[in-house]
C-alpha cells in the first residue's frame, strides 16, 4: 500500500485487490455508495434505513379480525 498526500490531495496505487481508502477519511460512516461517473468514483453515505419497511412486523394484537381491510375506518372514523 502506497500513500502520498499532497495537499487535500491522497494518491493511492490501485491493486489487484482494489483500493484501500483509511478509515479516518470515512467520517464515522458505516456503508457507502460507490457511484462511478465520467473519469470519477464517488463515495456516498448510504441512506440509512427507512423505517416504514419495518411496519407490520411485530403487529399488536388489537381485537380485531378485520382491522388490516377496514384500518381507515378503525383509525379515522371513515370508509377508505
Amino acid at each position: 500500500m502506497a500513500l502520498k498526500v499532497n495537499g487535500l490531495i491522497m494518491v493511492a496505487k490501485v491493486t489487484e485487490q482494489g483500493l484501500w481508502i483509511p478509515r479516518s477519511l470515512l467520517w464515522g460512516m458505516t456503508q457507502v455508495e460507490i457511484r462511478r461517473g465520467k473519469n470519477r468514483i464517488i463515495l456516498v453515505p448510504a441512506p440509512k434505513a427507512d423505517p416504514i419497511r419495518k411496519l407490520g412486523r411485530k403487529p399488536v394484537a388489537c381485537g380485531l379480525a378485520d382491522g388490516s381491510a377496514n384500518h381507515d375506518h378503525y383509525l379515522y372514523g371513515r370508509a377508505a
